[in-house]
């Protein structure tokens, strides 16, 4: 269950006004652990293993706002990814690794500086059937489309059915020595992006697009990849259709994942469908394929992810997941955590995975 900490304040406003500021903390978090097998290692032989954040990244965080009146609030995020299985932070080791922004809101919008996610990343998290699971989803076949960049600064606006988004980070990786945030040179590190979706009734869809330079001051400073993305959802009933398209492409030495090292201007094309069935109250199957075509280079991973969710309550359930990478002779996807991405099997190798797990959300 959700802490929240109400504090009631009287503010003096300027202008000899009074009014009353009420401030809102709430603590909250996921935990999921599990038990997985995977074949096919790239040393060699099978492995079983605790596994932590399989179906959702395991994490805790606290959120607040404080009414500063005329429809106008300040608000807040400091959220930090763990493992179950060993206790360590996630995202490197930082603090709040996941989100850690303040800003304020209003009608028109909010306007929020920080670490955060990237705007592709807020669009494609509602079009991937299976809501971007860090070991069996998208997040496998393109770890950039779930950017999370230092020193952002981010509009969000949500007008009916219809959300814009755009961002700019001054440097998205500030762990890159002379790649964030370099005097004289403003460039390095720079990462923008927007948003647009629209949500009507059964229907949605959504675009995006992202351009992030990973240059330093002493290789590829000009080294920069761009990415768009257009997805959409339909439901019917109780059941939901899925279907995306991602192009992305690399320049000046930037570096695409999975693609080979060498290949000037990388360029791929990701295509995904899926479905998700709310089989009965407390039962919800969902099933995906993921496909990417790494141009000119017979680097053309496949992933077909099932699932299948059950509730023993509103905030846990048991979770079977069972995945297939399908590679061509140059790529090495595995279902390895997220973070890892490719590079679990020997090139040219497949790879089948199972995790029976439980998440619970407090």
């Amino acid at each position: 269950m959700k802490a929240r900490l109400t504090v009631p304040a009287l503010a003096a406003l300027p202008c000899c006004v009074s009014a009353e500021s009420r401030a809102n903390v709430t603590l909250y978090g996921v935990v999921d652990a599990g038990v997985s097998f995977t074949n096919n290692q790239v040393g060699g032989g099978s492995v079983v293993r605790q596994t932590s954040g399989s179906l959702s990244s395991s994490r805790w965080g606290v959120r607040g706002s404080e009414d500063l009146g005329q429809g106008l609030k300040a608000v807040f995020v400091l959220e930090s990814g763990f493992d179950v299985d060993t206790g360590k932070s996630a995202q490197g080791g930082r603090l709040f690794g996941r989100s850690a922004y303040v800003g304020l809101e209003s009608q028109w919008g909010s306007i929020l500086f920080g670490r955060q996610q990237s705007a592709l990343f807020d669009m494609i998290g509602a079009f991937d059937p299976m809501a971007l699971s860090p070991r069996w989803s998208i997040f496998n076949q393109d770890l950039a489309l779930v950017a999370r960049p230092d020193n952002t600064m981010k509009y969000v606006g949500k007008f009916g059915g219809l959300t814009a988004t755009a961002m700019y980070s001054f440097g998205a990786e500030s762990t890159t020595v002379d790649g964030s945030e370099v005097p004289g040179n403003a460039k390095l590190g720079r990462e923008f992006g927007f948003r647009l979706s629209y949500n009507s009734g059964p229907f949605s869809i959504g675009t995006a697009y992202d351009e992030v330079n990973t240059g330093t001051l002493t290789t590829n400073r000009d080294a920069t990849s761009r990415r768009a993305t257009v997805a959409g959802t339909y439901a019917l009933s109780t059941l939901k259709v899925f279907a995306g398209y991602r192009w992305a492409k690399a320049y000046d030495g930037a570096i695409l994942v999975g693609a080979l090292p060498g290949v000037s201007n990388q360029a791929s094309n990701l295509w995904w469908t899926g479905v998700m069935w709310q089989a009965g109250p407390a039962v919800t199957l969902s099933a995906a394929a993921y496909y990417q075509d790494f141009r000119n280079t017979g680097g053309d991973p496949w992933l077909f992810v099932a699932t299948g969710r059950y509730a023993f309550s509103k905030r846990t359930e048991a979770y079977l997941t069972l995945g297939y990478a399908l590679n061509q002779e140059n790529s090495n996807m595995g279902l390895g955590n997220g973070a890892a991405g490719f590079g679990h099997t020997p090139p040219g190798s497949n790879q089948f995975g199972t995790t029976l797990g439980i998440k619970h959300i407090f």
